[in-house]
């Protein structure tokens, strides 16, 4: 005897070897053995064999007018042979009642099942739902099938197109658009990324990268609401006898900090170090504030940046040159002769800025020779430089030694024999990139004198202030790091603690406040220990284990490592078209690290880390040829072609690191996408949506 017999959601046919009173042994046409519950056989039959059987049965069902054997269906509950007998005869045929089972089983937009064997018909409305769905499914797999041709082809739908970085990286894995490129991929074999490139998805690898970013970090675009900058109510004191100046790039907008030296030959000199200050007039919560928040920071690229603040805003506060400016200033007293710290004091003032000074048009003039000896002299001194002479030179002797004395507590020297690259982007000109600019690539030795003179003094105003807030029980946002062992990396968080790697007790950003949101934050709370003094912790908009305090520092830091990474990688995008519009084709580089099957080097001249073949000695100096260069990867990867040196190693054998630093290096790789190829595949046309 043979049974038909419902296991696992599907059905089955076999031959009976025992029975029980409620289960049965039956061997499938498999040979394997299974046993079966009595409640589960839903036909027992001598002729013909259970495969015959199924397979007439498929045959039947898939014939079957549906709309026709609902309209036979019983109003109530019915079993499959029930629906059999009205539809195909009284005496229905054992592949026909098999084959109504099939239809009802598989139907369940037209039939529910009510136990085994047994159905209802679903209610019309319900019916006329489904059928539109199935209908509507049909379309939609048939405009994938047409989708997919095309990416195969080599041609992008505009849908897939406009919904391109969607589809890549945060994608709706039921939406056509990505099955259609799934589907093309697995169709052609290509990935999906050489797929869509190939079928001019993306317009350019510039617009790629960009357009990824701003997908991911600015969906709603860079542009920013009508917001006008509020203006500071308080009636600020003019700064005394004070001429402050700034250092700068050109290209920056966003002036925040200046410098001034008062007392020269007095025996005591004052440094004053005068920050912008939005926080006299922005407030937590307001529309601007909320602004700022969301951004977290201001955003830079090789010729373009994306603003924390409006330019109007921006604009309201920057410490141009030209008028007494609204600053919140830290005076430092030292003696003249021994630098000796005396005593600081932070005041809420007017400050007069009296020059704007620019790196770009002073590296060449103001030298270490320049600051240290009167009687050098050079025919193209700006003005402003040469009447600003006295002040730099007093700043250039002090910062050495606000630098020594931190290398002191750091326990090691801090060395710069890396340079900082420029970039320039020519006719540019502040505009949004296209990504087929000729681009200058520029050095500035780390360390060179004005970029010591500011950033010991941003040092400076950082941790006395980051120390005096933690003095007064003032919370704020500071960065520690607990010491230079390998591994220990800088850290946020909102209590005073040591940062080894810059040798002070404490260090809470606060120079920056019109392009990082943290500093805006510390001096909200700066401005409320100068109001205040000992009761500024009751008095600080941010108290104490504020919660609000801590989901700024954690989105500050995710914010400020997705900008720094895009920043890294814009800027290798740059120096791989300086390679190409250049037509260098060979570098000289020094491996930096050991990696599978070859080493990581650095190029001498231009910022580019890469893979080499091939196993090289750490430190070892080689002339390398450059392969195939990949804008959408950013890769690039090399073969040797000589070794220039032997590298020099110390007592243990280590190769001499040339700074001193454990640093990480970031090097392009393969571009992770969140399109899966393994995805199952799109249901059967006749399952309800």
């Amino acid at each position: 005897m043979f049974v038909l017999f419902e296991e696992a959601g599907k059905y089955l046919g076999g031959r009976v070897l025992s029975e029980a009173e409620a289960s049965a042994q039956v061997e499938l046409d498999t040979g394997k053995r299974v046993k079966v519950k009595g409640a589960n056989i839903v036909l027992r039959f001598e002729k013909p064999s259970p495969a015959e059987l199924i397979a007439e049965a498929r045959t039947l069902a898939a014939a079957m007018d549906l709309d026709l054997a609902w309209e036979f269906a019983a109003e109530g509950e019915f079993g499959f042979a029930d629906l059999a007998a009205d539809y195909f005869s009284d005496k229905p045929s054992l592949a026909q009642q098999a084959a109504a089972l099939f239809a009802l089983f598989e139907a369940p937009h037209y039939f529910r099942r009510a136990g085994k064997g047994r159905f209802k018909k679903a209610p019309a409305e319900i019916v006329q739902q489904a059928l539109a769905a199935i209908e509507k499914k049909k379309v939609i797999q048939a405009q994938i099938v047409e989708w997919a041709g095309q990416l195969a082809e080599g041609v992008c739908p505009p849908p897939i197109r406009e919904q391109l970085y969607k589809i890549l990286f945060k994608p709706d894995k039921n939406a056509p658009e990505y099955k259609a490129v799934v589907d093309a991929a697995r169709a052609t074999q290509r990935p999906p990324l050489d797929l869509l490139e190939r079928a001019g998805a993306i317009d350019s690898p510039y617009q790629f990268h960009w357009r990824r970013f701003l997908f991911e970090n600015f969906p709603k675009g860079t542009g920013f609401p009508a917001l006008a900058a509020p203006a500071i109510a308080d009636d600020l004191p003019v700064a005394t006898g004070v001429e402050a100046f700034s250092i700068d790039d050109s290209q920056t907008t966003e002036i925040d900090d200046a410098l001034s030296v008062q007392g020269l030959g007095s025996g005591t000199v004052t440094v004053g170090i005068h920050i912008a200050a939005p926080a006299l007039a922005l407030t937590p919560g307001s529309a601007i504030d909320n602004v700022a928040r969301a951004r977290m920071s201001t955003v830079y690229m090789p010729g373009y940046k994306i603003t924390m603040l409006p330019d109007e805003v921006v604009n309201t506060y920057t410490l141009l040159e030209g008028a007494d400016r609204p600053a919140v200033s830290l005076y430092a007293r030292f003696d003249e002769a021994t630098l000796e710290l005396q005593g600081t004091e932070t005041k809420l003032e007017r400050v007069p800025i009296v020059a704007n000074l620019r790196h770009d048009q002073l590296d060449a003039v103001v030298t270490q020779p320049w600051l240290e000896d009167a009687s050098v002299t050079s025919d193209n001194t700006p003005e402003a430089a040469a009447n600003l002479r006295a002040p730099l030179s007093f700043l250039f002797r002090l910062a050495k030694q606000l630098k020594a004395q931190r290398e002191v507590v750091r326990g090691k020297p801090e060395n710069f024999n890396r340079p900082d690259y420029n970039f320039r982007l020519v006719g540019n000109d502040g505009n949004e990139p296209t990504g087929n600019e000729q681009v200058q690539i520029s050095t500035r030795q780390r360390g060179a004198p004005l970029d010591l003179i500011v950033s010991e003094a941003m040092i400076l105003a950082n941790s006395s202030w980051g120390g005096w807030l933690g003095e007064l029980g003032v919370p704020g946002l500071y960065r520690s790091q607990a010491s230079l062992a390998p591994g220990i990396k800088v850290r946020m968080g909102t209590r005073a603690l040591p940062h080894a790697g810059l040798g002070v007790k404490s260090y809470a950003w606060s120079t920056s406040p019109l392009r990082r949101y943290t500093d805006l934050v510390n001096q909200w709370q700066i401005i409320a220990a100068a109001r205040h003094g000992k009761t500024a912790a009751l008095a600080a908009p941010f108290k104490p284990k504020d919660a609000d305090l801590f989901s700024i520092l954690s989105g500050f830091d995710a914010a400020y490592a997705t900008y720094n990474g895009y920043q890294g990688g814009m800027e290798r995008f740059w120096t791989l078209k300086y390679l190409q519009q250049q037509g260098i084709t060979e570098l000289e580089a020094t491996v930096i690290k050991d990696i599978p099957n070859g080493a990581l080097v650095r190029a001498d001249t231009l910022p580019l880390v890469f893979p080499v073949a091939g196993q090289q000695e750490r430190g070892a100096r080689l002339r390398v040829k450059l392969g195939e260069i990949d804008e959408i990867a950013l890769d690039v990867s090399g073969t040797v072609l000589e070794r220039l040196d032997t590298p020099k190693t110390d007592a243990d054998g280590a190769a001499a690191d040339d700074s001193g630093e454990d640093e990480e290096e970031v090097v392009a790789g393969p571009i992770a996408i969140a399109v899966d190829l393994t995805d199952s595949e799109a249901a059967p046309e006749n399952t309800p949506a």
